[in-house]
């Protein structure tokens, strides 16, 4: 197992605690399952779209949550064993997943809908106001010995 050694971007950071969470799930996840493919596509510098195939599943099988942060879809088969001896090949997959997914604090998830085998989610950036940049100014210290010294200097 890899670890990654974080404290040089903690001695310049603030607030960035839940980074250290973040890394300890990706480096605890078991990655091995590919189950089931999806993609994530950026339309644009605010719009993202996960999309699951989740072929042989209904909508009523399917689950959306979004807690903490993590975005968890998954699906549960309602299929019964079915006999396997029916089948010369069995390619599609019909077992039950779980996908997650770490979100952003800026990320919010618009919408989902199912269409054809395909599970997609809508997400937007949105940064709120506190977080757009912005200026700050700059103020004079405004001492009696600098009044006496502009004073001096004019005379």
């Amino acid at each position: 197992m890899r670890t990654f050694d974080l404290s040089p971007l903690m001695r310049s950071s603030v607030g960035f605690d839940h980074l250290n969470r973040l890394m300890d799930s990706a480096s605890r996840r078991d990655t091995s399952s590919t189950f089931p493919p999806y993609n994530i596509e950026k339309f644009s510098e605010d719009d993202y779209q996960i999309s699951i195939a989740v072929a042989g599943f209904s909508q009523d099988e399917l689950d959306i949550t979004l807690t903490d942060g993590v975005l968890v879809i998954s699906g549960n088969s309602d299929e019964e064993a079915v006999d396997d001896a029916r089948f010369i090949h069995r390619g599609i997959a019909k077992r039950s997943f779980e996908r997650r997914f770490q979100l952003a604090e800026t990320i919010e998830v618009k919408e989902a809908d199912f269409d054809h085998g395909m599970l997609r989610v809508n997400l937007k950036r949105v940064v709120p106001d506190h977080l757009l940049p912005r200026s700050i100014e700059i103020k004079q210290n405004k001492t009696k010995s600098n009044k006496v010294k502009l004073e001096d200097k004019a005379a």
